[in-house]
This record gives structure tokens, sequence and C-alpha cells, in this order.
């Protein structure tokens, strides 16, 4: 008998308690390969004890990881024991500060798999300080193509201005309802296109920070045959998936590393191709990005390598942390991260689609698939209530907070995915942004008052390496209190 039949004849009063006693087994039994997980909650007793002291569900690693206890004392050490040095001179503190950036740098490629051959790594502030070198320096001209997905973070949209005033065309390529994927036959038109474009670049992430999805790395190659150059988002996959650099081979690959292993904030990369780099034009200099530079001659020469990117002193300090970052992951082992979070994300998707209120009302709107085939560990939903009207996503944050659960809501700086999922037209947009006192500046509650018609966001769950069983369980308690109002 199942866990679902047996309770069907308990009393209400009685079920809660039945629930709790069983979920656990009931759970092994659909996702067996949790128990193989089991070393993950020796480290969160060990290296994210202030979860459970502080009784706390941390559902927001798609927003940021969480950083190991170990971590921060490694970095400790490293600043306590040494003295270093801005690294653009040859005394002993820099050179002392230069080998710790180094041996980040040269560990980053290791961790990806990625031959020093093919690629280097640019440190940068974050993901979209990568992206914007990318868009900054990329040769688009008129006749020039920016392909991109509906399904990307605004950081990538954004490389779309770059593209716009130098003359290039701009395409989407939409998602489709319900699993938000994108159809690989436009894909492939879209790709086939344009065969005589000076230069193509093609962007997508590899896992989507909206609806979870994750889009085929076979693209990559795909791309490639056509003359495309290839930007893959990894900000959402590379924590919790192996991103084998020696197997696809993207041209741009930029991240941050917080969302990782939540420290450093503040120091993202882009790993790009060498072959793919040097196309790349820079609109500037800056201090540590050249070798000469005059001010009577009006001349300058940019170095060589990952420094002609590198705009003044990099965080030194910080990048050491980097290193212990990737080797906490790499100790830890992401695929057990991966299996983990796998069964965690069936679990949530398997109990939030059967809850329902007495009138038969869905409690919650799932965007995206409903299993966890090719879909990674974020859900992004929105509560109804029995009569079927959205609960504005605010109130649900705001009563998670009560509880003690960081979630997260809003429409997480992908607007494409989320006009798709949430039903916002086109027309209802322009008329929107064509409004009176609309046309320079426009608030998000200016916009939230234009958006009548349906919701204008949505929550967002999402588990990572210190994730268990007990903060899924619990959120799924908070989501069952909805039913209870």
């Amino acid at each position: 008998m199942t866990l679902r039949a047996a309770i069907g004849g308990i009393e209400a009063e009685e079920r809660k308690d039945y629930v709790k006693k069983h979920a656990v087994e009931d759970f092994i039994a659909r996702y067996p390969g949790y128990a193989k997980t089991a070393s993950l909650d020796a480290l969160r007793a060990a290296d994210y004890s202030r979860l459970d002291s502080q009784g706390h569900v941390y559902l927001d690693y798609t927003g940021g990881g969480l950083y190991a206890e170990s971590q921060i004392e490694a970095h400790r050490g490293i600043l306590a024991a040494g003295v270093f040095g801005n690294p653009h001179s040859s005394n002993p503190s820099s050179q002392a500060a230069t080998k710790l950036v180094e041996s980040a740098r040269e560990y980053v490629l290791e961790y990806f798999n990625a031959s020093p051959e093919e690629y280097l790594v640019i440190f940068t502030q974050n993901a979209s300080g990568a992206l914007k070198l990318v868009g900054e320096s990329y040769p688009f001209e008129p006749g020039s193509r920016y392909l991109l997905t509906f399904d990307n973070h605004n950081s990538v949209n954004g490389i779309r201005e770059f593209a716009r005033a130098r003359g290039a065309s701009i395409t989407y390529l939409p998602v489709e309802l319900p699993d938000l994927r994108i159809s690989g036959e436009r894909l492939g038109s879209e790709l086939g296109a344009s065969p005589k474009a000076p230069s193509k670049l093609f962007a997508y992430p590899a896992q989507s920070n909206f609806s979870g999805v994750q889009h085929p790395l076979e693209w990559i190659e795909l791309a490639h045959e056509s003359g495309w150059d290839v930007l893959v988002d990894i900000a959402a996959f590379g924590p919790t998936n192996v991103v084998d650099l020696s197997r696809w081979k993207p041209d741009f690959v930029p991240l941050s590393f917080y969302k990782m292993f939540g420290y450093p904030t503040g120091i993202g990369a882009l790993i790009a191709r060498k072959e793919a780099l040097a196309k790349l034009r820079r609109p500037w200099f800056a201090g540590g990005t050249i070798t000469v530079v005059s001010v009577q001659g009006d001349k300058y020469y940019l170095t060589d390598g990952a420094a002609a990117f590198e705009d003044g002193t990099v965080d030194y300090l910080g990048i050491p942390a980097v290193e212990i970052g990737l080797r906490h992951l790499k100790a830890v082992g992401v695929e057990l991260v991966h299996e983990r979070v796998l069964s965690l994300t069936g679990w949530l998707l398997d109990n939030l689609s059967e809850l329902r209120y007495s009138t038969g009302v869905p409690l919650v709107k799932i965007y995206g698939p409903l299993d966890t085939r090719r879909r990674g560990g974020t859900i992004a939903l929105n509560f109804s209530n029995a009569q079927g009207k959205t609960i504005d996503h605010r109130a649900v944050e705001a009563a998670a907070n009560t509880h003690g659960i960081s979630l997260r809501t809003g429409c997480f700086c992908n607007p494409g995915a989320g006009e798709i999922a949430l039903g916002i037209s086109s027309e209802e947009l322009t008329s929107c942004f064509t409004a009176p006192g609309h046309d320079q500046r426009l608030s998000m509650d200016d916009f939230r008052d234009c958006i009548t018609t349906t919701a204008s966001g949505a929550v967002r769950i999402s588990v990572g390496i210190a994730s268990d069983f007990k903060d899924v369980e619990r959120f799924l308690d908070f989501a069952r209190g909805f039913l209870d109002r």
C-alpha cells in the first residue's frame, strides 16, 4: 500500500503526524540515490552547523551558495601567515601575492578540466563583469548577429545593447510552454542562417536560473559547425553539475564563484578559449592591462593573455579563497551534490504538485518541468488561493520569513523566461512601456500596476550542497499551511 492510499482513511488531525513518521521511508523508496549522499549530512554538521543552530531553512542556492566554515578558516590562515602586496611589482610581497593569484588561476582551469593550451582565466568582479567584457569587445558590426534565448540572465540580455549600437542584428529564441524549453528545430534553423555574417555570437545558459531547465550542451558543437562563437552561462549549472571543458568547448564561460561555494563574493571569471579571445577588441585600456602607454606619444600597447582584460588591480587578497572554495567542492564531490539535489528536487516536485484545496484547486502552479529529467534544483512557482487566484509572491515571501525560510521572489533577473511562464504578452508590455511617464523611468511598482491580467513575478526555491530532507519538509509544511487558511 502506498503512503497516499494509507493516509486516505486517517482523520485530518492524525494525518500530519503520520506523514512525518513515514515520509522519510517514502522518500527513500522513491529516490534511493539519496541514501548514497549520507556524507553530506556529516558535512552539514561540521561545516554548515549554523543552519541548524539558528533553525534556518536556506532555499536560495541559485541566488548565492553557502560557504563552509572550513573555507573561511583556511583563507584566514593564508592571510594571517603572509605579507601580500599589489601584484604589479617584483618586490617580495608582490611576488607572494602573484604566486597565490596564479595558483588560483591554474586551479580554475584544472577544476573545469580546461587545457591551459586552449583556455585562459580572466578574473572579474562577477559573472556580469565577465559578460560585459565579451559584449564591449566582441567584433559586432553591420551584418553581424547576436542570437540568444528568451531564457537568459539580464547580464546576457545586456550584451544586445553593444550589438545594437554597432549595427548587428539581434534574435531571441523563445522558450515553449509547458516545460519552458527551446525548440531544437527552430534553433537549428537560426544557426544555419546568415552563413556569411562577419561575426556571430550565440548565448544561452546551461541551466535556467528561472525554471531550472537544463539546455543541451550539445548545442555548443552544433553552433560551432555553423561558424558561431558560443557563450554558455554556467552560473546556475556549475554549483551542482560537472563542467568538463575538455568535452564541451564553449568559447566564453562566465561565472561568479559565490554562486558555487558562497565565498568570496565580488570575484568572478571569464574562462575563454584563446582562439575566440583573439577576436575581441577592447574599447579602452586601464592600469594593469598594458605594457607601455604614452601621454605625449598618444599610444598604448596591451599586454598579452588574461592581464589585458583584468582592469586595474585584481582582488589579490580574495582570489586565494577561490582556490580554497573549488578544492572544497572537489573534496566533497560535485557528483554527490548533484545526486542529493536531484533527489530533493524530485520530492519537492512530487509533493507540491499533489497539494490541493478542498475545492480541488491546486495550491501551486509550477513553471517548467514537473520531473527531474534535464533539470536542476531550481523550482519557480506561484501560490493560489482556494478560488484559483494567484497570491502575491511578496506575501508568500513575507510569510516564509516568519518561518525562518529564505527563498526568493520576483523575476530573478530573467525577464524572458518569466514573461512566457507568467503569460505576459508583448502587447501588454508595449502598452506599459509607452504609457505616459514611462518613457525614461519605470519602477517595479509601476510595472506591477501595468501587469493586471496575471502575476508580475514568482516564488523561487532552490537546493544545494548543504540542503537536506528536513529543509524540504519544512518548506512543504509551510506550503501545506496555506491549505488551512
